[in-house]
């Protein structure tokens, strides 16, 4: 009994530190991004990240993709827009070719982030340097 509840709370005390890192990404993400906008507008399709991604500071969540200033996108989806976005799996970047600026997404249990340069010169958007070594 006493092993199983150690187990339970390893387990809790990973996914809480994988929420932190995922949310401190996307605050560095955003704020590179937007650097110049005292509210970024986003919509998400997905409510789980909807709860992550509204306690950055300055964001606010949309529920209408024409009033965003970015897309993420966590699933597979035919979006027709010529908003900016974010992916949450690697398989999406292709999906959006000309429009995902970057994504992130856990593989082999690290996190990794990617930012695609001919999508954010489209975009006009001056990374700051944190972002720069992300950029392919």
């Amino acid at each position: 009994m006493r092993t199983l509840l150690i187990i339970t709370l390893f387990i809790f005390n990973l996914n809480a530190s994988s929420i932190n890192i995922e949310q401190k990404i996307y605050t560095l993400v955003l704020n590179g991004l937007f650097s110049n906008n005292d509210v970024i507008n986003i919509w998400c399709d997905t409510k789980s990240k909807n709860k992550l991604i509204k306690n950055i500071n300055r964001v606010k969540i949309v529920e209408n993709k024409n009033d965003a200033d970015i897309l993420f996108v966590f699933n597979s989806y035919d979006i027709k827009t010529k908003k900016m976005i974010f992916v949450g799996k690697y398989r999406l970047l292709d999906q959006y070719p000309n429009n995902a600026v970057g994504g992130f997404y856990w593989q082999k249990g690290r996190p990794n982030l990617i930012l695609i340069h001919d999508n954010v010169n489209k975009f006009n958007i001056k990374l700051i340097d944190e972002l720069k070594e992300y950029e392919e």
